[in-house]
């Protein structure tokens, strides 16, 4: 199956203005969240293929065991019937794949990256009553349930695989080389969660450059979130003049070398520079 294209421009601003709504809401709906960021992806994700998924997750939910116990007696039910019984989790091609970052093509495909595949464990589980949260450790995202003290995690990309002390830090040193600190596994806030997946959509389209359209709407959909690294305005800039939009590129650059010129000032001209160059371009 080739790689979803996107929306029609019309289509792409609505879902874009959901998801700034939602993004500053004051709980963030992480499930509608990232539908939103599949329906910018995948043109054929209408609102009917929003609800279906929607659906699916509480489907899943009815299917767990009424409180089956405390974090590990979750952690166990979870893994049973999303990675055993559905067969939900992850290989080392679902890298290569768009689809892996979109969560109704996950739905369907029962395949996904790490984020994702946890992202189905927290709201399937979150909609029965679960003490679940993310963790996003370096490199491999997990799911984590219970309080810090009786923290348990598991591995939806290994079929929810109950995760020991050692297995976690061999997750963090084989993806860093360093050593795994408490700190790592604090509970994600799901606009970080958000983040972290158009990240992944971006570094997919970095090295395909016939598809910086999808560079383009993963870096302007990250800077509608209240909180983004900076950098990203000078990307989206990059990205603009890529495809041949100077003057946008231009004026992007412009804007981004006055924020830099605040604190370096030579960076700034060099940016400025760049938009220079891109103005040329339309002689």
């Amino acid at each position: 199956m080739p790689p979803p294209n996107p929306p029609p421009p019309e289509r792409s601003a609505q879902l874009r203005r959901r998801f700034a709504e939602e993004a500053r809401s004051e709980r963030p709906d992480l499930s509608l969240l990232c539908l939103l960021v599949g329906a910018e992806a995948d043109g054929t994700l209408d609102e009917a293929g929003m609800d279906a998924a929607q659906i699916e997750l509480d489907r899943l939910a009815g299917q767990l065991p009424f409180r089956p116990g405390g974090p590990r007696s979750w952690a166990v039910a979870l893994g049973e019937l999303l990675g055993e019984r559905y067969g939900f989790r992850g290989g080392a091609g679902d890298y290569q794949r768009l689809e892996s970052s979109l969560l109704h093509r996950v739905l369907l495909r029962r395949r996904g990256l790490p984020i994702l595949l946890s992202v189905v464990w927290m709201e399937v589980a979150r909609r029965a009553g679960a003490p679940v949260y993310g963790v996003a450790l370096p490199g491999h995202f997990v799911v984590g349930f219970g309080p810090r003290e009786e923290q348990v995690l598991a591995d939806p990309f290994d079929g929810g695989r109950v995760l020991t002390g050692p297995d976690a830090e061999v997750l963090v040193v084989g993806a860093t080389g360093v050593s795994l600190d408490p700190s790592m596994l604090s509970p994600a806030e799901p606009l970080d969660v958000v983040l972290r997946i158009l990240n992944n959509v971006r570094a997919w389209a970095a090295p395909r450059p016939e598809r910086s359209d999808v560079s383009l709407w993963a870096v302007e959909l990250s800077l509608l979130l209240p909180s983004h690294p900076a950098r990203l305005r000078y990307e989206r800039a990059q990205l603009l003049v890529q495809r041949g939009d100077f003057l946008a590129g231009a004026a992007a650059l412009e804007a981004y070398a006055e924020v830099v010129a605040a604190v370096d000032e030579p960076a700034a001209a060099g940016v400025r520079k760049q938009a220079h160059a891109a103005r040329a371009m339309l002689n």
